[in-house]
């Protein structure tokens, strides 16, 4: 059910994931327990914290609503990411990659083993860096890892986790006009005749839209149109054995951010920035705009802490937790240097923002006989966010107050429970809500955004047996006020939404394994869904209207955007060196994914979409134990083996002029073959 995207086109810097077609801001993500999701925009951001996976004990990853866990609700799916494991004795690994577009990446971990003081200490530093497959979408990443832990005794064990991460990542995230990336040079030219003095101000903006390679243009020309972002997680925890029955949690933590994107605007006039026209010395001339380069920041807090306990006995499972966290966010933004008119490092905004979230849980779990298990779990969740402006609007000031009681129930059936075979039927039903994010707010000041609420209903049937197994998993997600993307994007790249009254996602996800031999293993998944919304009203800006209406598009029911009707993946790995001496180990293997049609936005219009496509990839690696390392692997990456030209990602924006209605459409093509290779060694 997974889509991935990314901004610079090979997967390095700005990412994106959806699950199920709802993006990472519908995906609750936690780290080691550990809310990750930005209390504002509700995204995470993965170039944050690169190379998290050399690191990452485990991922799970449930679709859905998914239990209770800390954090904002979980709306389509809920990823847990552990990250505190450590070595088990004594040692060090260093890991090199490099590839195309000029793409590598070093890692350097190093640990103690667990010492006679019961204390622990494990390091990980990590650097990223690539020049993209899009023009000026370079990449520079960087990460440290600290992990120490104190086995005071057999019950109690202390552990810190440290970890910073920054990135300086060039903006890509305005995509290729369609005319461009289809080599339609009449459509061009209407497009750039189209946005003379919206998209295109300088000559240096038009040679380069009409000499730019069409897959890897980049609208953005300034060298230093790049985000700039570093983030710091500190995490305590405390685990605890109470008796026989009864363990507890309890975690403190701060996430630490600031950060600003930099770029170059041509034009602005002096008013938007607080400032009277410039006046000569002379007093003849006036000038009511200038160039400039400007610093828009993103300066934060956000700490708080999560428990929880649990009692295991028998057949019976209690479980109570919750969290509270406080956000304190300030946006400001410099003029750091302008043509005329405005001195070096003038400040013309300061906003702040404050958002606190309380939430507590309970679960049970009760298995009755030998084949029936009852689960039940209920969160109560309180928030308080409060907005004091917004760069564009610094009059609009919002409160939102909600209260989110978010129940589910589920029940288990294992047909067979046997070493040689298991068999069980499975049922849910979950209540969730979720709060508007900040753009919503900012995106619709006369209309304020409501709350989201979705009933989710799951049902599935698994069977394992000792060389296959096999799964399928039906849903029915039943949406209120689902906040829907409407195809256009704001000034930072983010697409817009709106409520609508009624939608659904139903559907049903498969999936097999197969292993013919101890070293052949085949597996398959698909999704097959349907994703409407029940009557869907477009505006559309009418610039012929004298009073500068939007007009109304009824289009009645309509497909969701992003949102594919088939999601397929296939793999074949052979591992055939598993059994020759010097414990060699050679695994070969080859996926495949298929991607179906998805709508630019929710007018279900052919003409607004992104294409079907499918890829093939190929994975080797071969280790061996040679002395002096544990380990020396070696790995080797052969993505879209086919070179298959597509776009993954995109967004789409509708007017009326001069009587005809006028449709941009924007995409973000993908990188065709592209390879990686690395060398892995253990000490």
């Amino acid at each position: 059910s997974a889509v991935v995207t990314s901004d610079a086109g090979n997967g390095v810097g700005y990412t994106g994931l959806r699950i199920r077609g709802t993006d990472v801001a519908r995906t609750n993500v936690t780290l080691n327990g550990i809310p990750v999701n930005d209390a504002e925009s509700q995204g995470t951001f993965f170039v944050n914290f690169s190379d998290l996976a050399s690191s990452t004990s485990s991922i799970q990853l449930q679709r859905g609503v998914g239990t209770s866990t800390n954090g904002a609700g979980a709306f389509g799916a809920t990823m847990s990411i552990s990250n505190l494991q450590q070595f088990e004795e004594a040692g060090a690994e260093i890991d090199n990659t490099y590839g195309s577009f000029n793409t590598h990446k070093h890692t350097i971990k190093a640990g103690t083993g667990l010492l006679k003081s019961g204390l622990q200490f494990d390091v990980r530093l990590s650097k990223i860096n690539s020049d993209g497959f899009v023009d000026r979408s370079s990449s520079d990443l960087r990460a440290l890892q600290f992990i120490a832990g104190w086995r005071v005794s057999d019950k109690t064990h202390l552990r810190f986790m440290m970890m910073t991460g920054s990135e300086k990542t060039a903006q890509a995230w305005n995509g290729i006009p369609e005319a461009k990336l289809k080599g339609d040079n009449t459509a061009l030219l209407n497009h750039y005749n189209n946005n003379i003095g919206t998209l295109y101000f300088t000559p240096a903006d038009s040679v380069n839209l009409f000499t730019a390679n069409q897959r890897k243009y980049n609208y953005f020309t300034y060298k230093d149109q790049t985000d700039n972002y570093q983030q710091d997680y500190y995490q305590l925890f405390a685990d605890h054995k109470f008796g026989k029955y009864l363990t507890g949690n309890v975690g403190l933590f701060l996430t630490r951010g600031r950060g600003f994107y930099n770029e170059y605007k041509t034009g602005e006039s002096f008013s938007s920035y607080g400032l009277n026209d410039y006046v000569s010395p002379s007093g003849t001339d006036t000038v009511t705009n200038t160039d400039l380069t400007r610093q828009l920041w993103l300066d934060n807090y956000y700490y708080g802490g999560v428990f929880s306990l649990l009692y295991e006995k028998n057949k019976t499972q209690l479980a109570l937790g919750g969290g509270y966290t406080e956000y304190d966010g300030n946006h400001y933004g410099y003029v750091k240097w302008a043509q005329i008119g405005i001195p070096v490092d003038y400040r013309w905004y300061l906003l702040d923002s404050r958002k606190n979230d309380l939430n507590i849980y309970a679960k049970a779990q009760q298995t009755l006989g030998d084949n029936l298990i009852l689960f039940a779990d209920v969160q109560y969740r309180n928030v308080d966010y409060r907005m004091n402006g917004f760069r564009k609007n610094p009059t609009l000031t919002p409160e939102a107050k909600f209260n989110f009681f978010n129940p589910k129930i589920g029940i288990t059936y294992l047909i067979r429970n046997t070493n040689n075979q298991k068999q069980r039927l499975y049922g849910s039903v979950a209540l969730a809500n979720k709060e508007p994010n900040r753009d919503d707010f900012e995106a619709s000041p006369l209309n304020q955004p409501k709350a989201e609420r979705l009933s989710d209903i799951e049902a599935g049937y698994e069977i394992n047996k000792r060389n296959w197994s096999a799964s399928a998993n039906g849903f029915y997600m039943m949406y209120r006020d689902q906040l829907v993307a409407t195809g256009k994007i704001n000034g930072v790249g983010s697409y817009t939404r709106t409520n609508v009254p009624e939608s659904y996602r139903r559907g049903i996800e498969l999936q097999a394994a197969y292993m013919p031999a101890y070293w052949v293993r085949i597996n398959a998944n698909a999704t097959f869904s349907q994703n409407k919304i029940g009557n869907f009203v477009e505006y559309v800006d009418n610039y012929d209207d004298p009073n500068g209406n939007q007009s109304a598009i009824d289009h009645g029911t309509t497909d969701i955007a992003f949102s594919p009707n088939t999601v397929a993946a296939g793999g074949l790995t052979f591992t055939p060196f598993r059994n020759l001496p010097y414990k060699q180990n050679l695994e070969l293997g080859i996926m495949g994914k298929y991607v179906g049609k998805q709508y630019l936005d929710n007018t279900a219009n052919d003409a607004r979409s992104i294409d079907a496509y499918s890829l093939c990839d190929v994975r080797i690696r071969y280790s061996v134990q040679a002395k002096p390392f544990k380990e020396l692997a070696f790995t080797l990456a052969l993505n879209n083996i086919l070179n298959k030209q597509y776009e993954s990602n995109g967004y789409t924006y509708s007017y009326i002029a001069g009587g005809s209605t006028i449709t941009e459409n924007f995409y973000f093509p993908q990188a065709g073959f592209n390879w990686m290779a690395g060398l892995n060694l253990k000490f």
